[in-house]
């Protein structure tokens, strides 16, 4: 009898299992589970997870299908693109959204095990890659990515970030396998070892570097947008899934739209809804998802994002993480252009919106935008004691960044702001009489 109820309890603890991911259509005919990856604190994929489960659009949009069954919605949260790949490829996840190096792995092992799965729209990109930065302790004498020969370097092998570090080494003029030794680990776990001192530098996808400049445990070494080369996140969803409940992933495409929309209509208050629900500071987050931020949403998938993919297999290659992938035949845009419609043209010719200087005053819903840096630090000069937050885009690249953590440089009347000091530098070798000057100084000039 003791075996027999052992056996009853472990049998149902399985059947709940069953009506998630896997088979969607599994349980009684009338109830449909769909399981959702994704990343909370990866949060340029917000319109596909955090964003869009706290706005509800998915589940409204499913129930609004009319076909007589009951959806149930799970959402599942990672650090990382990995897992959600593994619980894909066995089929307990349904639609997941990770970084672009990890959804090439995702299609190779999806593959692999028979499990074949599909790009199908964009959450956020930025086209000259700016999503990923390297960023060493506050007190570093390290100034550059040369100095990193022989250096512990923290990175997530196989991530955006450590592609980034691998493309930015080599244009440098190291080996990422000879010259540096890296460290494979979690972001949380990279954060520690750099807090620690074990690592020299750490090279993280979104919001890593910027949260811990932010707080002051870290600075910027090099910006990613300095490759020039596009980076994205994306939503990814298992063939079998999308042959088999095509409605359902249009119904996901709609509702990640709708999220996409509430953001650009809303970049604060959706800033204000990821921190609430990630427990980042709200300012980490507008500084990549606001109306100006590093990152641009939206769920058209970019020819030069696709060029951009292909080009990140050779990267992989490299690293011995997979071997090559049809990048075409992972690509499959027809739900997202029929989830949109005539609209999807239109978001696809669509240009980034340009960089900006903005301030977010405390207790306001919304941003002030200036013409020039200058004019922001004008402004904050004034307004110390009520500036909650102060952006504003590195003068080569374009990437945002906090306006006190920012590498200042006086160009005659001109005040410029560099994410790295190497951009800086680079700058002020081309510009006679340019020189560095620090946030303090750049404030009063600008007084």
């Amino acid at each position: 009898m003791k075996r027999t109820a052992v056996a009853v309890a472990a049998l149902a603890l399985l059947v709940p299992l069953s009506a998630c991911g896997g088979d969607a259509g599994a349980g009684d005919g009338s109830t449909v589970t769909v399981t959702v990856g994704y990343q909370s604190k990866t949060i340029n994929t917000v319109t596909a997870g955090t964003l869009l489960r706290s706005l509800g659009y998915f589940e409204k949009q499913l129930n609004g299908l009319g076909d007589g069954v009951t959806y149930k919605v799970v959402w599942q949260d990672y650090a990382t693109g990995a897992p959600i790949t593994a619980q894909m490829t066995a089929g307990k996840i349904d639609i997941g959204s990770m970084g672009d190096f990890p959804l090439l792995l995702n299609a190779a092992r999806g593959r692999q095990l028979d499990r074949p799965t599909r790009l199908v729209s964009v959450t956020g990109y930025n086209l000259r890659g700016g999503l990923n930065t390297v960023v060493t302790a506050p007190d570093s004498p390290l100034r550059s990515l040369t100095d990193l020969k022989g250096r512990k370097v923290s990175t997530s092998v196989g991530s955006a970030a450590d592609g980034t570090l691998v493309r930015a080494l080599q244009r440098a003029g190291l080996d990422p396998d000879e010259d540096i030794e890296k460290l494979n680990q979690q972001p949380a776990v990279g954060a520690s070892a750099l807090a620690a001192g074990s690592a020299d530098a750490l090279s993280q996808f979104v919001a890593w570097p910027g949260l811990l400049v932010h707080q002051g445990k870290a600075k910027a070494l090099y910006d990613g947008a300095r490759l020039n080369l596009p980076t994205f996140h994306g939503v990814t969803v298992r063939e079998d899934f999308a042959e088999r409940r095509p409605a359902v992933l249009e119904a996901f495409l709609k509702a990640q739209t709708q999220a996409t929309d509430y953001l650009d209509d809303h970049p604060v208050a959706a800033a204000e809804k990821v921190a609430k629900a990630t427990g980042l500071p709200a300012e980490v987050v507008y500084l990549y998802n606001g109306a100006h931020g590093i990152a641009t949403f939206d769920p058209a998938v970019r020819p030069e994002l696709v060029a951009a993919l292909k080009k990140d297999v050779a990267v992989l290659k490299s690293a011995k993480l997979t071997g090559d992938v049809d990048v075409d035949a992972f690509v499959d845009d027809r739900h997202v252009r029929k989830a949109l419609g005539t609209d999807y043209a239109r978001r696809l010719a669509a240009a980034p919106p340009p960089a900006r200087s903005e301030v977010w005053p405390e207790g306001e819903q919304a941003t002030r935008t200036f013409a020039t840096p200058a004019d922001l630090l004008t402004h904050v000069a004034r307004h110390q004691d009520t500036v909650r937050a102060a952006y504003v885009p590195d003068a080569t690249t374009g990437t945002l960044w906090f306006a006190d953590r920012a590498v200042w440089v006086a160009d005659g009347t001109k005040l410029l702001p560099f994410v790295a000091p190497d951009t800086a530098r680079a700058y002020t070798d081309a510009h006679s009489g340019a020189r560095l000057v620090t946030y303090a100084e750049a404030l009063e000039r600008a007084a």
